[in-house]
């Protein structure tokens, strides 16, 4: 009798897995769409990149030299209206330069010859039109390096914005494409994620800011703001 009772004990303990298996819901049917939206929009923002680098036989004298040069730099940039807060020094360096002979050994003999120094100053430029200004009059006063410039937006809320809504509905009409073909219904959704890249220069429809006497011409374009967003929809 104990027997039979253990055994029927054995048996409902292996049938609970296959009960449990059988009471869990069916997974919900859903689609999974990517959708991509871009929006443009002419920049507000230039930024300038240049580099002081002035040399001498010791680090000391190379220093005062890119110092006053710097400054010079610096104080003609405030002149365009450029204020203290878009005005900040990216980097200092100071570097040996050695040149290297041979000698009869095959050999080479390190000779340490000047001490250069290279201080880099990054600018924002508010006003576009004076762009091509600042870099010129930079480079007359001493800069001889860098002269990278980037075009941006100080608020690309709008444009983000934009080109969400783009990607949401590119994201529904593949959605609606796919499920059609699939002689399935769309559901609710049942979740949404976005992806924002980096904006990307655009040359088109490029408005050319006036060469003002000796200017360096600038072109500013379009930035671009792309958004990706992935949506899950459930499947009736």
């Amino acid at each position: 009798m104990k027997r039979s009772i253990l055994a029927l004990g054995l048996a409902a303990a292996l049938a609970l897995p296959t009960l449990a298996k059988a009471a869990e819901p069916a997974p919900t049917p859903r689609i999974v769409v990517t959708g991509e939206g871009s929006a443009a929009v002419a920049p507000d923002l230039a930024i300038l990149t240049l580099s002081v680098m002035r040399e001498a036989k010791t680090a000391r004298e190379a220093l005062d030299a890119n110092n006053a040069a710097m400054t010079e730099v610096i104080e003609a940039i405030k002149q365009f209206g450029i204020a203290d807060r878009d005005l900040q020094t990216a980097g200092i360096q100071i570097n040996p330069r050695y040149n290297y002979n041979n000698k009869p050994d095959g050999s080479q003999e390190a000779e340490l010859v000047a001490y250069q120094v290279t201080n880099t100053l990054t600018v924002r430029i508010r006003d576009l039109v004076k762009t091509g200004e600042v870099l010129d009059k930079a480079v007359s006063l001493g800069v001889n390096q860098g002269g990278s410039i980037a075009f941006a937006n100080e608020d690309p809320k709008a444009v983000l914005e934009e080109a969400r809504r783009k990607a949401v509905e590119n994201a529904m009409a593949k959605a609606r494409t796919l499920s059609d073909a699939a002689g399935v219904e769309l559901g609710r959704v049942l979740e949404i994620s976005d992806q924002t890249y980096n904006s990307q220069p655009m040359p088109i429809e490029a408005k050319a800011f006036d060469a003002r006497a000796g200017a360096v011409p600038v072109q500013a374009g379009e930035n671009a703001y792309n958004v990706q967003v992935n949506i899950t929809f459930e499947l009736k």
